[in-house]
């Protein structure tokens, strides 16, 4: 396959910039992956689609503020962003400009509560920075970090719990599993007491998920890794649920490839913490997952590529070219879609 067939025209002011004021009023684009049957909705509507027995499976890793400022001797200013986490105080790290960041140098962060050098060059952009500092790491990057957000989004985000999803728990990923940034607790407590199982799993978002696909043929293409962990009683619960005939609703592409990553070939998911690269596009048989809710991604993303896998290329770009038509906001920000 060719990248180009996964690219599409988006006016730039339909890219979302700020989020919407109450999460589930954000607009639901719903699509039959049978028929191709389009229905425009409120996210808050999303029960109507649920039935009991259902289990929707949701990633609750929660968004470090890993974007730091870093400054050199010189008084030149570097961008760091923490993509994972190593042994001995190391990060793998996406540094722009990366010219200004070779191997040796030293920045300071914060007015000095921080300081990195620079030890290897992984790629382009990409670096391994060892920290030093004292008191608590994490503790240290809520005082002086700031949300990475895409690039794309070029407004600042006043309140940072709005990249957070209302149920994120484990502390770890550098973008956050968008999909559901729309979920309140007052709906997820609704969808619960309607019979519908709600399960979670982590999947920490590295940046890999989003860079370019830079290889012009799609099977070409390699994903980075992430870490995923699905407990004993997550699998347990999904397991049964799909054994007495519910679906399995996977809420963002990340629960997606959590879930086809742990799923054997047998079609049962294993309790595990792994890494996984992942690359699902159209072709991948699936093992799990029956639906999916999503946000609408960019063109020619491997994300685009995942729910055209799962949907047919032709219905979702189907489904992108009446979004755009009816002023959908798109992107992380943006409002969803329900593939079922």
């Amino acid at each position: 396959m060719k990248l180009s067939e996964f690219n599409y025209d988006l006016p730039p002011e339909l890219i979302a910039q700020t989020p919407i004021e109450q999460r589930d009023e954000s607009r639901l684009l719903v699509l039959d992956r049978t028929t191709g049957a389009l229905e425009h909705r409120i996210f808050h509507d999303l029960p109507e689609y649920l039935r009991p027995g259902d289990v929707l499976v949701l990633n609750d890793s929660k968004v470090l503020p890993a974007r730091l400022y870093g400054v050199r001797d010189t008084g030149a200013v570097v961008e760091f962003v923490l993509l994972k986490q190593l042994p001995e105080n190391r990060w793998e790290t996406l540094v722009r400009p990366g010219r200004r960041a070779k191997p040796g140098d030293h920045f300071t962060f914060g007015g000095g509560l921080l300081h990195g050098e620079i030890l290897e060059i992984i790629e382009e952009g990409i670096r391994i920075v060892e920290f030093s500092h004292e008191g608590n790491f994490f503790a240290l990057l809520d005082e002086i970090g700031s949300m990475p957000l895409p690039p794309y989004i070029t407004e600042s985000l006043k309140d940072n719990s709005r990249y957070q999803t209302v149920y994120a728990k484990h502390l770890g990923s550098a973008a956050a599993p968008t999909a559901g940034l729309h979920f309140t607790p007052e709906l997820l407590e609704q969808i619960a007491g309607m019979g519908v199982l709600v399960e979670y799993v982590t999947l920490h978002v590295g940046l890999g998920t989003f860079r370019p696909v830079k290889e012009q043929t799609v099977e070409e293409h390699t994903m980075h890794s992430e870490w995923y962990t699905v407990s004993e009683e997550t699998a347990a619960a999904v397991n049964a649920a799909k054994a007495a005939g519910g679906r399995v609703i996977a809420v963002g592409t990340t629960s997606c490839r959590t879930l086809e990553s742990a799923t054997d070939d047998s079609g049962i998911l294993q309790a595990k913490s792994d890494d996984t690269n992942i690359f699902i596009y159209p072709g991948y048989r699936f093992k799990m997952i029956d639906a999916l809710i999503t946000n609408f991604h960019l063109p020619e993303s491997t994300l685009i590529m995942l729910v055209s896998a799962l949907a047919g290329k032709e219905n979702i770009f189907a489904a992108y070219e009446q979004a755009i038509r009816r002023r959908y906001r798109f992107f992380s920000f943006g409002d969803a879609m329900l593939i079922k």
